[in-house]
Protein backbone atom coordinates (compact mmCIF):
# COMPACT_ATOMS: atom_id res chain seq x y z
CA UNK A 1 0.00 0.00 0.00
CA UNK A 2 1.45 3.46 -0.87
CA UNK A 3 2.28 5.80 1.97
CA UNK A 4 -0.21 9.11 1.43
CA UNK A 5 2.49 11.25 2.68
CA UNK A 6 5.24 9.87 0.33
CA UNK A 7 4.41 11.83 -2.61
CA UNK A 8 5.43 15.99 -3.41
CA UNK A 9 5.02 18.06 -0.23
CA UNK A 10 3.29 20.15 -2.63
CA UNK A 11 0.59 17.74 -3.79
CA UNK A 12 -0.50 15.97 -0.79
CA UNK A 13 -3.30 16.62 1.46
CA UNK A 14 -3.61 15.82 5.38
CA UNK A 15 -6.53 12.90 4.21
CA UNK A 16 -4.34 12.00 1.25
CA UNK A 17 -5.78 13.53 -1.31
CA UNK A 18 -4.11 15.63 -4.42
CA UNK A 19 -4.40 19.39 -5.53
CA UNK A 20 -7.79 20.58 -6.02
CA UNK A 21 -10.81 19.67 -4.77
CA UNK A 22 -9.32 17.41 -2.50
CA UNK A 23 -7.36 20.30 -0.71
CA UNK A 24 -10.28 22.44 -0.42
CA UNK A 25 -12.10 19.69 1.58
CA UNK A 26 -8.89 18.70 3.37
CA UNK A 27 -9.04 22.58 4.50
CA UNK A 28 -12.60 22.61 5.37
CA UNK A 29 -11.82 19.82 7.39
CA UNK A 30 -8.89 21.23 9.05
CA UNK A 31 -10.76 24.52 9.87
CA UNK A 32 -14.00 22.70 11.10
CA UNK A 33 -11.09 20.86 13.81
CA UNK A 34 -9.70 24.08 14.59
CA UNK A 35 -12.97 25.72 15.59
CA UNK A 36 -14.31 22.84 17.56
CA UNK A 37 -10.79 22.20 19.69
CA UNK A 38 -10.67 26.27 20.15
CA UNK A 39 -14.21 26.66 21.43
CA UNK A 40 -13.64 23.17 23.77
CA UNK A 41 -10.41 24.98 24.76
CA UNK A 42 -11.71 28.25 25.55
CA UNK A 43 -14.90 26.78 27.50
CA UNK A 44 -13.76 23.89 29.57
CA UNK A 45 -10.12 25.31 30.02
CA UNK A 46 -8.17 22.73 28.27
CA UNK A 47 -6.12 22.20 25.21
CA UNK A 48 -8.43 20.68 23.02
CA UNK A 49 -6.29 18.16 21.92
CA UNK A 50 -9.52 16.05 22.94
CA UNK A 51 -10.63 16.59 19.86
CA UNK A 52 -7.95 17.56 17.53
CA UNK A 53 -6.17 14.07 17.88
CA UNK A 54 -9.30 12.22 17.21
CA UNK A 55 -9.91 14.39 14.57
CA UNK A 56 -6.51 14.54 13.05
CA UNK A 57 -6.62 10.59 13.04
CA UNK A 58 -10.28 9.77 12.40
CA UNK A 59 -11.11 12.71 9.59
CA UNK A 60 -8.13 13.51 8.34
CA UNK A 61 -5.99 9.74 8.20
CA UNK A 62 -3.37 11.24 10.06
CA UNK A 63 -0.96 8.28 11.90
CA UNK A 64 -2.02 8.40 15.86
CA UNK A 65 1.71 9.12 16.75
CA UNK A 66 1.85 12.67 14.08
CA UNK A 67 -1.73 13.10 15.32
CA UNK A 68 -0.37 13.22 18.74
CA UNK A 69 2.67 15.38 18.14
CA UNK A 70 0.62 18.08 15.94
CA UNK A 71 -1.94 18.45 18.12
CA UNK A 72 0.20 19.84 20.90
CA UNK A 73 1.85 22.21 18.47
CA UNK A 74 -1.59 23.51 17.79
CA UNK A 75 -2.55 24.03 21.57
CA UNK A 76 -0.32 26.77 21.53
CA UNK A 77 -1.79 29.58 19.72
CA UNK A 78 -5.36 28.32 21.26
CA UNK A 79 -4.22 28.30 24.85
CA UNK A 80 -2.97 31.98 24.42
CA UNK A 81 -6.40 33.14 23.29
CA UNK A 82 -8.24 31.35 25.41
CA UNK A 83 -5.58 32.40 28.73
CA UNK A 84 -6.11 35.84 27.07
CA UNK A 85 -10.05 35.69 27.82
CA UNK A 86 -9.86 34.20 31.41
CA UNK A 87 -7.18 36.73 31.94
CA UNK A 88 -9.10 40.09 30.75
CA UNK A 89 -12.36 38.41 33.55
CA UNK A 90 -9.60 38.06 36.39
CA UNK A 91 -9.62 34.43 36.25
CA UNK A 92 -5.88 32.89 36.54
CA UNK A 93 -4.79 32.02 40.10
CA UNK A 94 -1.13 33.01 38.72
CA UNK A 95 0.57 31.52 42.03
CA UNK A 96 -0.84 28.09 41.62
CA UNK A 97 0.06 27.72 38.00
CA UNK A 98 3.45 28.65 38.59
CA UNK A 99 3.64 25.44 40.68
CA UNK A 100 1.54 23.59 38.44
CA UNK A 101 3.68 24.78 35.06
CA UNK A 102 7.29 23.87 37.27
CA UNK A 103 6.43 20.14 37.31
CA UNK A 104 4.41 20.17 33.66
CA UNK A 105 6.59 22.17 31.47
CA UNK A 106 10.12 21.24 33.44
CA UNK A 107 9.62 17.50 34.04
CA UNK A 108 6.26 16.39 32.70
CA UNK A 109 6.63 17.64 29.04
CA UNK A 110 9.85 15.94 28.47
CA UNK A 111 9.13 12.45 29.75
CA UNK A 112 5.90 11.74 28.10
CA UNK A 113 7.26 13.66 24.82
CA UNK A 114 9.58 10.42 25.04
CA UNK A 115 7.37 8.08 25.88
CA UNK A 116 5.64 8.87 22.46
CA UNK A 117 8.37 7.77 20.60
CA UNK A 118 9.32 4.76 22.44
CA UNK A 119 5.57 3.55 23.18
CA UNK A 120 3.50 1.50 20.11
CA UNK A 121 0.52 3.48 18.32
CA UNK A 122 -1.99 0.99 19.54
CA UNK A 123 -0.84 1.83 22.85
CA UNK A 124 -1.38 5.52 22.62
CA UNK A 125 -4.94 5.53 21.34
CA UNK A 126 -5.37 2.65 23.91
CA UNK A 127 -4.32 5.34 26.68
CA UNK A 128 -5.74 7.99 25.20
CA UNK A 129 -9.22 6.41 25.22
CA UNK A 130 -8.68 5.76 29.46
CA UNK A 131 -7.78 8.75 29.72
CA UNK A 132 -10.71 10.34 28.56
CA UNK A 133 -13.33 7.77 30.56
CA UNK A 134 -11.46 8.45 33.35
CA UNK A 135 -11.83 12.68 32.81
CA UNK A 136 -15.82 12.03 31.94
CA UNK A 137 -16.55 9.54 35.09
CA UNK A 138 -14.99 12.36 36.83
CA UNK A 139 -17.07 15.16 35.84
CA UNK A 140 -20.23 12.88 35.57
CA UNK A 141 -19.17 12.20 39.12
CA UNK A 142 -19.47 15.97 40.10
CA UNK A 143 -16.75 18.77 42.34
CA UNK A 144 -19.18 20.00 44.36
CA UNK A 145 -18.65 23.99 45.24
CA UNK A 146 -15.74 25.63 45.42
CA UNK A 147 -15.12 28.63 47.57
CA UNK A 148 -11.72 29.16 47.30
CA UNK A 149 -8.19 28.28 47.98
CA UNK A 150 -6.31 29.67 51.36
CA UNK A 151 -2.85 30.01 51.18
CA UNK A 152 -0.29 27.77 49.64
CA UNK A 153 1.22 25.65 52.38
CA UNK A 154 4.52 23.68 51.49
CA UNK A 155 2.68 20.33 51.15
CA UNK A 156 0.17 22.06 48.91
CA UNK A 157 2.57 23.72 46.73
CA UNK A 158 4.87 20.60 46.34
CA UNK A 159 1.31 18.69 45.77
CA UNK A 160 0.54 21.20 42.35
CA UNK A 161 4.08 20.47 41.29
CA UNK A 162 3.17 16.56 41.56
CA UNK A 163 0.08 17.14 39.46
CA UNK A 164 1.91 19.29 37.16
CA UNK A 165 4.03 16.36 36.36
CA UNK A 166 1.38 14.18 35.90
CA UNK A 167 -0.43 16.49 33.39
CA UNK A 168 2.71 17.27 31.36
CA UNK A 169 3.32 13.94 30.74
CA UNK A 170 -0.18 13.20 29.07
CA UNK A 171 0.48 16.34 27.11
CA UNK A 172 4.03 15.05 26.07
CA UNK A 173 2.48 11.80 25.67
CA UNK A 174 -1.01 12.39 23.93
CA UNK A 175 -1.14 15.81 22.34
CA UNK A 176 -3.73 16.82 25.16
CA UNK A 177 -2.74 20.73 27.19
CA UNK A 178 -3.24 18.32 30.35
CA UNK A 179 -6.31 20.69 31.61
CA UNK A 180 -8.19 17.10 31.90
CA UNK A 181 -5.93 16.14 35.56
CA UNK A 182 -5.04 19.98 36.64
CA UNK A 183 -8.73 21.89 36.38
CA UNK A 184 -10.17 18.66 38.90
CA UNK A 185 -7.17 18.79 41.12
CA UNK A 186 -7.66 22.84 41.55
CA UNK A 187 -11.11 22.52 42.02
CA UNK A 188 -11.45 19.49 44.20
CA UNK A 189 -7.80 19.77 45.94
CA UNK A 190 -7.72 23.36 46.60
CA UNK A 191 -10.83 24.50 46.44
CA UNK A 192 -10.24 26.83 43.47
CA UNK A 193 -13.44 27.87 41.76
CA UNK A 194 -14.25 26.58 38.44
CA UNK A 195 -13.83 29.45 36.10
CA UNK A 196 -10.45 29.93 37.86
CA UNK A 197 -9.11 26.25 37.64
CA UNK A 198 -10.04 26.95 33.71
CA UNK A 199 -7.92 30.07 33.25
CA UNK A 200 -5.29 29.14 35.52
CA UNK A 201 -5.07 25.92 33.44
CA UNK A 202 -4.56 27.37 30.76
CA UNK A 203 -1.91 29.43 31.80
CA UNK A 204 0.09 26.38 32.59
CA UNK A 205 -0.87 24.41 29.40
CA UNK A 206 0.95 27.27 27.05
CA UNK A 207 4.41 26.99 28.51
CA UNK A 208 4.08 23.36 28.67
CA UNK A 209 2.38 22.86 25.22
CA UNK A 210 5.94 24.80 23.87
CA UNK A 211 8.17 22.79 25.20
CA UNK A 212 6.54 19.38 24.00
CA UNK A 213 6.36 20.79 20.61
CA UNK A 214 9.69 21.81 20.60
CA UNK A 215 10.77 18.23 21.80
CA UNK A 216 8.02 17.40 18.74
CA UNK A 217 9.94 18.99 16.13
CA UNK A 218 13.49 18.15 17.06
CA UNK A 219 12.38 14.50 16.52
CA UNK A 220 10.31 15.53 13.62
CA UNK A 221 7.21 14.64 15.02
CA UNK A 222 4.95 17.35 13.96
CA UNK A 223 3.86 18.70 11.14
CA UNK A 224 3.78 22.78 11.83
CA UNK A 225 1.77 23.78 8.36
CA UNK A 226 -1.17 21.29 10.05
CA UNK A 227 -1.02 22.90 13.74
CA UNK A 228 -1.01 26.68 12.13
CA UNK A 229 -4.09 25.49 10.60
CA UNK A 230 -5.66 23.89 13.33
CA UNK A 231 -4.45 26.44 16.13
CA UNK A 232 -4.82 29.88 14.38
CA UNK A 233 -8.65 29.05 13.33
CA UNK A 234 -9.29 28.25 16.88
CA UNK A 235 -8.17 30.80 18.69
CA UNK A 236 -10.78 33.25 17.56
CA UNK A 237 -13.49 30.55 19.15
CA UNK A 238 -11.42 30.13 22.11
CA UNK A 239 -11.52 33.42 22.92
CA UNK A 240 -14.84 33.49 22.58
CA UNK A 241 -15.83 30.58 24.60
CA UNK A 242 -13.92 31.55 27.24
CA UNK A 243 -15.84 34.88 27.75
CA UNK A 244 -18.70 32.33 27.86
CA UNK A 245 -17.43 29.52 30.33
CA UNK A 246 -17.48 32.57 33.29
CA UNK A 247 -20.67 32.78 33.46
CA UNK A 248 -21.75 29.09 32.36
CA UNK A 249 -23.51 26.27 34.86
CA UNK A 250 -20.96 24.44 35.71
CA UNK A 251 -22.80 20.89 36.16
CA UNK A 252 -24.27 21.68 32.75
CA UNK A 253 -21.01 22.25 31.08
CA UNK A 254 -19.42 18.67 32.99
CA UNK A 255 -21.86 16.68 32.01
CA UNK A 256 -22.06 17.77 28.02
CA UNK A 257 -17.93 17.24 28.22
CA UNK A 258 -18.48 13.98 29.23
CA UNK A 259 -20.66 13.01 26.71
CA UNK A 260 -18.21 14.08 23.94
CA UNK A 261 -15.36 12.43 25.98
CA UNK A 262 -17.27 9.44 26.29
CA UNK A 263 -18.25 9.61 22.15
CA UNK A 264 -14.61 10.29 21.57
CA UNK A 265 -13.29 7.51 23.75
CA UNK A 266 -15.85 4.77 22.25
CA UNK A 267 -14.48 5.90 18.63
CA UNK A 268 -10.81 5.44 19.39
CA UNK A 269 -10.74 2.28 20.55
CA UNK A 270 -13.60 0.52 18.28
CA UNK A 271 -11.43 1.62 15.03
CA UNK A 272 -8.08 0.80 16.97
CA UNK A 273 -9.54 -2.64 17.36
CA UNK A 274 -9.66 -3.52 13.69
CA UNK A 275 -5.74 -4.53 12.73
CA UNK A 276 -6.20 -3.14 9.64
CA UNK A 277 -6.91 0.44 10.66
CA UNK A 278 -4.35 -0.06 13.28
CA UNK A 279 -1.76 -1.13 11.14
CA UNK A 280 -2.41 2.14 8.37
CA UNK A 281 -2.68 4.36 11.35
CA UNK A 282 0.87 3.72 12.55
CA UNK A 283 2.05 3.36 8.98
CA UNK A 284 0.81 6.82 7.72
CA UNK A 285 3.41 9.39 8.03
CA UNK A 286 5.06 8.06 11.56
CA UNK A 287 8.18 9.29 12.72
CA UNK A 288 11.43 6.46 11.92
CA UNK A 289 9.64 4.75 9.26
CA UNK A 290 10.65 7.02 6.93
CA UNK A 291 7.07 8.77 6.60
CA UNK A 292 7.38 12.41 5.62
CA UNK A 293 5.40 15.15 7.86
CA UNK A 294 2.14 15.78 6.17
CA UNK A 295 1.42 18.26 4.09
CA UNK A 296 -1.34 20.21 2.54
Amino acid sequence: MDDPAAGPADSVTPSGRTTGAGRRQATAQLVAVGLAAGFLSGLLGVGGGVLMVPGLVLVLGMGQRLAHGTSLAAIVPIAVAGLAGYALAGEVDWLAALFLAVGAAGVGAPVGTYLLHVLPTRVLAVVFAIVLVATAARLLAGAGDAAGRGDLTVAAALGLVAVGVLAGTLSGLLGVGGGVVMIPALVVLLGVPAAMAKGSSLAVILPTALVGTWRNVTHHNADLHVAAVVGLTGTGAAFLASQLSVGLDERLSNRLFAGLLLVVAAKLLWDNRRPHLASEGGAAAEPGDGGQSVAM
